[in-house]
């Protein structure tokens, strides 16, 4: 990534912005909704990839730890008597489900390894396109309004295999894994949990990065975080907010750009 134009480094930048808006204020979808516009810009998934994994290493543990201190407020609050009267305070033993987040890593355990295999072993144009297809189903779902769900235990192992595979390959099987944890997962604690399980996850990938020689991109998170940084805290206010609107409208406009992107890219000679 050493010899693009300005204005190449500036979309970039944009997208790393984007891409931590995105993750902040969903808890989850910063990869699957930045490739798309990223490999636009440089049609190389093992670019970007590391750079992303990097940012859901440290985004997903300061904001996990940041959930786990307010939790400890609240419940020093509570054993004090601070609350105030008529506030009902639930008891509250952690801010992650340490139990269904095991439980769902030794299904996805094994599709995450075989996608990282894939990953490392298909041609950039291949895994470029198998990516692009993927968000289309995805976004598709958000123009519908209708996003997966899951409801049955066997559809949920389904959705969690594919959920490891496709984020073994490119970091984007977020709404796959959702669908699943949802339905489990305390709402309270499903935002926390999931930021765990990409932790985990991604850590999987960095290791079969440094095992396979790939370039992790170093220099560039110089000022690629800064960029990521400033999306997080926009982020951290719309997630305020989306607790409280409806953001139908959003996810369809945003699922209609991400189709147009993604045809745009799958048509696109190779360079």
């Amino acid at each position: 990534m050493s010899d693009l134009f300005w204005y190449e480094y500036l979309l970039i930048g944009l997208i790393f912005a984007w891409s931590g808006f995105v993750r902040t204020s969903l808890g989850f979808g910063g990869a699957v909704l930045a490739l798309p516009f990223l490999l636009l810009v440089m049609n190389e998934p093992l670019v970007f990839l590391p750079i992303i994994a990097v940012h859901l290493l440290i985004f997903s543990s300061w904001i996990a730890w940041q959930g786990h201190r307010q939790l400890q407020s609240r419940q020093r609050k509570t054993s004090a008597g601070t609350v105030p009267l008529g506030v009902s305070v639930a008891p509250e033993e952690s801010n992650i489900d340490w139990a269904y987040l095991f439980k769902a890593l030794k299904v996805m355990i094994v599709p995450k390894l075989i996608g990282v295999v894939g990953l490392l072993t298909l041609p950039a144009n291949v895994m470029t396109s198998i990516i692009f297809v993927i968000v289309i189903v995805y976004a598709i779902g958000y123009v519908l309004n209708r996003p997966f769900r899951s409801n049955n235990k066997y559809v949920d192992y389904v959705l969690l295999g594919l959920g490891g595979y496709v984020s073994g390959t490119s970091l984007i099987g977020a709404p796959l894994i959702v669908a699943v944890f949802a339905s489990h997962v305390a709402k309270a604690q499903l935002r926390d949990t999931m930021f765990v399980l990409w932790f985990i996850l991604v850590v999987i990938k960095m290791v079969s990065f440094l095992i396979a020689g790939v370039d992790l991109q170093l220099i560039h998170h110089l000022w690629l975080l800064p960029c990521a940084f400033a999306g997080h805290l926009v982020g951290e206010r719309a997630h305020r907010y989306m607790l409280k609107a409806d953001t139908g409208l959003f996810f369809r406009v945003l699922g209609a750009v991400l189709i147009i992107v993604s045809v745009v890219g799958l048509i696109r000679p190779p360079a």
